[in-house]
This record gives C-alpha cells, structure tokens and sequence, in this order.
C-alpha cells in the first residue's frame, strides 16, 4: 500500500513538472430555430462516443424535467428519447455536476438520445469532457458509448433553455465537417501510445485498438495516402530523486527518460524502465522500417508482440523483441545502434526527439495523456475506435480526394445511390454527375474515357471535346436499321446526317426526296423512297446515274460501236484533206502574187497596165 501510495506522489510529481498546454478541440453548433436563437456556436467535443467527424447531425433539443443532470438511468423515471422512423434525432441537454460526464453520456445514450450536450454551470472558457480514471470494474461501459457529446457554454445553456420553457422548438445542426484541417491530398497523423500492457482497461482497449485498424492504416500507407508517425510519452525524474531506488527502477540514462510502472506496484512485476526501453525499441523499429521505405511493418511488429511478449507470461524481453523483428525480416543490427545504452549517463537522441515531440506547436496542445492520436496536427476525440478514427482521419482528407477505403460499406453513406443525389444521369449511358465524398456528394460534370463532361452538374452534362461521339454518341441521335446506322454526332455538336431532317439532339427524321420532288427527276424515271436515301430506276435496260440524274443503256452493242468509230474516222479523214487542199492552195496564191509583184518592177507584165509616173512634193 506504501508502494502505491509513494507512486502517486511521484507521479503527481512528474506531471506538475512537465506541465503543458492543453489545446480543447471544437466543433460548431448551428441553431436554426427558433428565429431569436438562430446562429452559430461553438462547443467542445467530448473525449468519448463516436463524434462525427466529417459530418453533420440535424435534431431538435429536449431538456428533461427530471433527472436533469442525467446521474441516473433514465428508466427509472420511465423517460424515453428515442425517435420515431421519419422524426428528428433527439439531442438531449444535461446539466454539468453530480457525476462523471461519460455517466450522463451513458445514461443519455441508453434512454435513446442520438446526441448529447452538456450545459456548463459556471462561466468559464470551453474544457473537454474527459473519461475519468475510474476503477475498471465499473468503467466497462466507456468503450460502449457511442453517441457524441458535446460541451457549451452556461449562457448558451441558459438560452436553450429559456426557448424551451416557452415552448420553442429549437432545431440544431452540428456540424464535424471542419474539426480536422484538410490542406492537401495527404493526411498526417500520429498515435502516441505505449507498449504497456499490464495498465487494466486502457491498454487492453489501446492494443485492441492496434490489432483491429492495421489493416487500414496499412492500406493507406502503402498507397501513400497517409504519413503515420508513432510516439511514446516518456517523463524525467526531478533531480533530487534521481539516486532514489523509485527513479533507478522506473528510469534510464541517469532519470532522464521514465515511466510510471506498469502494476503501479515497484515490488513486484516489470518496471517501469522495461517499459521505456521497450518503447525505445519500437520507435527505433519504426524508424528503421521507415529508412527501408516500409513504416508499415510498426504496425506488424506492435501487434505481433503484444501477443507473443506479454508481461502476464514473462516473456516482457529484449529476447522475445528480437525474435519479432528477425521475423518480420528487419535490420537487428541497426535496431539494437537506434536503442543505445540505456545504462548511460547521457541523452539518447531518439527518446529527446521524443519529449520535443510533446510539446504542442501552433494549434495542436501539448500531449499529456495515453493514448492520444492526432491528425492533421488536431488532437482526435472520441472513442478509440477502427471506426471512430477511420472516420477523423478520412475528415482530414480535401473533398473528392478520399481513397476508396473511405467510402466503404460502414465508414460512409453513400448518397449517390438514391436518387443519384438529385444531380445529372445519363441511364443509356450509365453516366452521372453524382461524386460520393465523405462529407456528402457533389454534382460534378464526370471525365469518361478521356471524354471531358460540361454543364451544371445538375440537369445538364454534355461530352465535349475529341471523341466525344464515343460516349452516348455525344448525346446526339443515333438509330439502326436493317444493318444501317446513321448518327448526328458531328464535331462541334448534333446534326442530323443527309437524307434526315430534325435538331440532331433527340430526334432526326427520314425525307421522303421522292415525295419532295428533290430527286430522280429525269425523263421515264422511277423513284422509290428509302430509310435515309432513296432508289431511282430507269425504265427497260437503261442504268440511272444518280450524280447526272440521268439515264443510260445498259447493254451497249459492239456493231453500233464499230459504226461509231468508223465514223469518226472517217469525218478526221476528210477533215485532213480539206485541210491539206486549202493549206495548199493559200500557199501557192501567196506565192505567185509575190513573184508577179517582184517582176512588176523589172518589166510590164502582159495584163499590166502603164503606170504613171508620180511627182513626190518633196523632190527638186
């Protein structure tokens, strides 16, 4: 008892000394009726239940007229807050004091509320309702509460319950949408735990806890959709007790790295250094796995020696340890330089990284108690719970970029299979605009094969661009007939092909060219009207050209032919002769008037007359 009894003044002792910043997460709180209460208020969200990361809950507040504190169960006054198929959830608001807030959450949880808020009594800044450490005989049913909970202010208290005196009914949303930061496409998160396992209902839950989400955080980590980093809370024994044999027992490196001991008892059992170099070894473990591109495998190694190493069986040992990591195929020699001397006098850089790593930085507070997960630098509330944190870290994920592991059966509703969401659906195509996310689906225009979808997302989409006729013929008319498919999808939009009329989006019709008197229009032609064309025929062996719109014979004989061109030669024939004959006589009447010219001024020629002399005016 005496043990006991030191060990809790030491442990007092050690956090008054590392005393830190301790951050109180919020989420909002939306009234939206009645009209003098309407606005947004901020309340504190419990470190227990189920909050509901990422998501909204819409309900109507009711304040008990007994057993206000929720203290007791609400069956004893025969007090039911369960709601009816089709009516709104009921938020149940309490009173603080009297008792633990996961009693009233409890209490609340069993008559039936879907949420709970407690009202504070005094005026004070917002706190976490925290689950208190309880003897675990009688705190079974903290890792059963699942209704979320939430902490608001005495005056926003009093006003809630003012409207509801004068029979208001106040309508409430609350909203975990924004809880987590989301900055990018990757979430960051961090457990800090130990490697424990004799703390009661504490650690049995936290390795649980271990057990049942590796399979997850190892799917997001391997897809390179998180980055996981683990952590171990260690404390520095206060100088004057260093030499102390409590300090010897429960520390290493000289009092500079501690743990409290696993029995909270220090004559009997492991101490509470074995806790610390165990957990040296599975940061070192971590590191070393990471450095090898596979920090997946802290995960096998935790749960793996939480089942082979127990403390209950003695087998608590760097031994059993080593065994595990040679399993799993890592580096022993790197691992055992990582851990060091733990019986030297100086720091060990890994477990200083460590208690650096402790204190809270820009929003995130400082981590004071095991264990305690943080996202997105957020310190996670709520139940821990595969579940519960599968749904925080998803929150931390920017909208449209969760992986699939977030939208499975379970984790998140899927709002696009009702209804399609109310947004844009092509059946023919099986193409539609809804997008699950795991904050509520978004009507968004899709890309298909490539194929760039534009419009509202709500009642229209159209595929534009290249290959646009690949999907759902663009949205344009198509129809088969017979074997033959006309479209009137064309680049740039719909248009129905020749030999239809219509818009080209939903309807294009057949012209009746014969009817319309468009074609086969020549002499002794028949026209026949077809499916997007039409037949002309010429009467008896003549063959119709469409391009001319005219007929010819069929059957052309050799003995017209032959007479055809021997006519034609004969007419090329003649045509050279008389040519030749005229060639011949121009040429010889050119010919003998230039002699007849040349002799002309020699002498007179016999059918010349005499020709006169001429005076030209300008000779002497």
């Amino acid at each position: 008892m005496r043990g006991k009894l030191w060990f809790s003044i030491w442990v007092l002792f050690l956090w008054g000394s590392c005393w830190g910043r301790f951050v109180v997460e919020k989420n909002s709180l939306k009234v939206t009726s009645p009209e003098d209460l309407k606005g947004i208020y901020e309340c504190a969200i419990g470190n227990f239940g189920i909050p509901q990361y990422g998501g909204t809950m819409l309900g109507f507040v009711v304040y008990p007229k007994s057993n206000r504190k929720a203290c007791k169960s609400f069956d004893e006054f025969d007090i039911s807050f369960k709601s009816k198929p089709g009516a709104f959830p009921t938020f149940l608001l309490v009173d603080r004091g009297d008792c633990y807030f996961t009693t009233k959450a409890w209490n609340a949880q069993n008559a039936g509320a879907a949420a709970i808020l407690v009202a504070d009594n005094k005026v004070e800044p917002l706190i976490t309702m925290d689950t208190p450490e309880e003897d675990s005989s009688v705190a079974d049913y903290f890792q059963n509460i699942t209704v979320p909970s939430a902490l608001v202010s005495k005056s926003f208290g009093d006003s809630l319950k003012k409207a509801l005196d004068n029979g208001d009914m106040v309508n409430v949303n609350l909203d975990w949408r924004e809880s987590l930061p989301h900055p990018d496409e990757r979430v960051e998160y961090e457990f800090w735990t130990n490697s424990n396992d004799e703390c009661g209902a504490k650690c049995e839950s936290q390795i649980e806890f271990v057990k049942s989400f590796k399979g997850a955080a190892q799917i997001l980590e391997k897809k390179g959709y998180t980055q996981f980093t683990p952590h171990y809370i260690t404390w520095y024994c206060p100088e004057a007790f260093i030499l102390s044999k409590q300090c010897k027992s429960q520390c290493i490196n000289h009092g500079r790295y501690c743990a409290p001991d696993p029995e909270q008892d220090f004559s009997k059992g492991y101490d509470g250094k074995d806790v610390v170099v165990q957990n040296l070894r599975q940061v070192c473990v971590f590191k070393v796995a990471n450095e090898s591109r596979k920090p997946w495998l802290w995960w096998d190694y935790v749960t793996d020696f939480a089942i082979r190493c127990p403390m209950k069986e003695k087998k608590y040992t760097k031994e059993c340890a080593e065994e595990v990591i040679k399993s799993l195929g890592l580096d022993l020699k790197k691992i055992n330089k990582c851990v060091g001397n733990p019986d030297a006098d100086e720091e060990n850089p890994v477990l200083k990284a460590e208690q650096d790593a402790q204190i809270g930085k820009g929003s995130r507070g400082d981590v004071t108690i095991l264990p305690t997960l943080v996202i997105n630098n957020r310190q996670y509330r709520g139940k821990l719970d595969k579940g519960a944190v599968l749904k925080a870290i998803c929150a931390g994920f920017q909208e449209t970029t969760e992986p699939a592991v977030c939208l499975s059966e379970g984790i998140e509703t899927n709002e696009c299979l009702e209804n399609n969401g109310g947004c844009w659906h092509d059946k023919a195509a099986n193409v539609t605009a809804c997008k699950d996310t795991f904050r509520g689906r978004v009507c968004e225009c899709p890309i298909v094969k490539g194929v760039k979808f534009v419009g509202d997302g709500y009642t229209h989409c159209e595929a534009s661009g290249s290959g646009r006729c690949e999907i759902n013929n663009g949205g344009c008319w198509k129809e088969t007939r017979n074997g033959q498919t006309y479209s009137a999808c064309v680049d740039g939009g719909c248009k129905c092909p020749p030999g239809f009329k219509g818009d080209g989006n939903k309807k294009c019709e057949d012209i009746d060219e014969c009817k319309e008197r468009t074609a086969c229009q020549c002499s002794g032609c028949k026209c026949k009207n077809t499916w997007g064309s039409y037949e002309c025929n010429c009467r008896g062996d003549l063959l119709y050209m469409k391009e001319h719109d005219t007929c010819i014979s069929k059957k052309p004989t050799t003995e017209v032919g032959w007479s055809f061109i021997w006519v034609i030669f004969l007419g090329l024939a003649a045509a050279g002769i008389g040519g030749y004959a005229v060639y011949k006589y121009r040429i010889r009447s050119y010919m003998d008037s230039e002699i007849r010219a040349i002799m002309a001024q020699y002498m007179p020629l016999d059918n010349q007359s005499e020709v006169p002399n001429h005076v030209h005016h300008g000779d002497i």
